[in-house]
C-alpha cells in the first residue's frame, strides 16, 4: 500500500514552500520547527502519526506553519512499516545533510521499531556523530534511542526507549542512563519511547510556542482529555496515574524496576515510601514480593528474546540467586523453560 507523505497543510499549494522550509538559509519560528524525519523498516505508524498529526493540527489551528517536516529513509525509496504499508518519502537522508546542518532551526527524526539492530550500520553511525558535532538537535521516537547508543551519542546523556527494549538496551550498552519515561530531553538530544509518547512530545513542541489554548484545542480535535509530562513513568499502569494512591504506589514500583539486578529488601522500600500491603493487592491484586518477582521475571524474557545473553548471565543480570532457581520460576511463570524460549 502506497501512502503518499502529506506536507504540514492539506492545501495542495502548500508543498512547495514547506519544501523550501529545510532548504540552506530558511528560518522558522523557534529551534526545532523544522524536521527531516528518518524513517526506518519497521517504524511504528502509530508512533509516526502521534508525533505528526498533532503538528499538522497546530499549523491547522493557529492558521500558521509553525511545523514542517519532510520523510526520508536510508536509500531514498519508500520505506514499510511493521503493519506493512508503504510510506513514499521526499528523498535521501544523507544527501540532505548539508542542508541539515546549514539551517539552526531544522532537526533529525528518526523513527525506527522492529529489528533496529540490524540498521546500525557504519554509515548511519557516522552519520548521525557529524550531524551531532554540529549541533544539530536530534530526536529518536521508539526503539531509533537504540541507533544513539550504537552511535556512543549518549554516553553522558540521560535517554528514555520503549519499556520492552529497555533491558537489552541497559544489557548491551551498559552503564547508559536509561530514564523509564515518556521522552527525555538532554541538551540537543531527544528520545521518547514511541507509540503514544510521541502525541505527548509534539504537545511538549506545541507549547513551547507559548501557547496553552491551542494545545488544549489539538487535546478536544483529537478526543484526548490531557497530556502527559514526559517524566511520567511507561510502566505505570493507566488507571494508576491519578488516583489517590498513584503518586506513592508509583514511587514504589519505579523503586522496584530500578533495582532488579541487586533487589531491595521490602524493608528498604518501606523505608523510602510508605509501603502497604493492601495499597498493592487494592491496585494490583499482588503482593510487592510476587509483584518485585514478576518484574524480574519480564525483563528475564525480554533478555532472552532480545539479547545473545546466555540463560545464567540473564539470571544474574535480573537479580536471581541461582540459575536454576530462575529456570525453575520462569517456567512456572511463562509455562517453558529459559533455555526453550531461546532455542525457538
Amino acid at each position: 500500500m502506497n501512502i503518499a507523505h502529506r506536507p504540514a497543510s492539506f492545501d495542495p499549494e502548500v508543498r512547495p514552500r514547506a519544501a523550501r522550509a529545510l532548504s540552506p538559509g530558511a528560518s522558522t519560528t523557534s529551534e526545532g520547527s523544522s524536521f527531516q524525519i528518518l524513517l526506518l523498516p519497521g517504524f511504528s505508524q502509530l508512533c509516526l502519526a502521534s508525533m505528526i498529526e498533532p503538528l499538522r493540527l497546530a499549523n491547522s489551528l493557529s492558521g500558521r506553519d509553525l511545523f514542517r517536516w519532510q520523510l526520508t529513509s536510508l536509500d531514498g525509496c519508500q520505506v514499510v512499516c511493521a503493519s506493512g504499508m508503504a510510506l513514499d518519502v521526499a528523498g535521501n537522508i544523507f544527501a540532505e545533510e548539508a542542508a541539515v546542518t546549514a539551517c539552526r532551526h531544522t532537526a533529525v527524526l528518526v523513527c525506527a521499531g522492529e529489528g533496529v539492530e540490524q540498521h546500525a550500520t557504519c554509515e548511519l553511525r557516522n552519520f548521525l556523530r557529524r550531524i551531532h558535532r554540529a549541533a544539530v538537535p536530534i530526536y529518536a521516537l521508539g526503539t531509533a534511542t537504540w541507533l544513539l547508543a550504537d552511535a556512543r551519542l549518549l554516553d553522558e546523556a540521560r535517554c528514555t526507549i520503549h519499556w520492552d527494549k529497555m533491558a537489552a538496551l541497559y544489557e548491551t550498552f551498559y552503564g547508559i542512563a536509561i530514564d523509564d519515561a515518556l521522552f527525555v530531553r538532554d541538551g540537543s538530544i531527544v528520545t521518547c519511547a514511541g507509540a503514544f509518547a510521541g502525541f505527548d512530545l509534539a504537545m511538549e513542541l506545541v507549547g513551547q510556542h507559548g501557547d496553552v489554548e491551542l494545545v488544549r484545542t489539538i487535546c478536544q480535535h483529537l478526543a484526548a482529555d490531557r497530556w502527559r509530562d514526559g517524566a511520567s513513568a511507561q510502566s505505570l499502569l493507566p488507571g494508576l496515574r491519578f488516583g489517590s494512591g498513584g503518586k506513592k504506589l508509583s514511587r514504589i514500583l519505579q523503586l522496584m524496576e530500578r533495582n532488579i539486578e541487586e533487589p531491595l529488601s521490602l524493608e528498604d522500600i518501606a523505608r523510602e515510601v510508605s509501603l502497604s500491603r493492601r495499597l498493592f493487592e487494592r491496585h494490583l491484586s499482588t503482593t510487592p514480593r510476587q509483584h518485585y518477582l514478576r518484574l524480574k521475571l519480564r525483563r528475564a524474557r525480554q533478555l532472552i528474546e532480545m539479547t545473545d545473553m546466555s540463560v545464567t548471565d540473564i539470571a544474574i543480570a535480573c537479580g536471581f540467586i541461582s540459575a536454576s532457581y530462575f529456570s525453575k520460576s520462569f517456567k512456572e511463570h511463562f509455562g517453558t523453560l529459559p533455555s526453550v524460549l531461546r532455542a525457538r
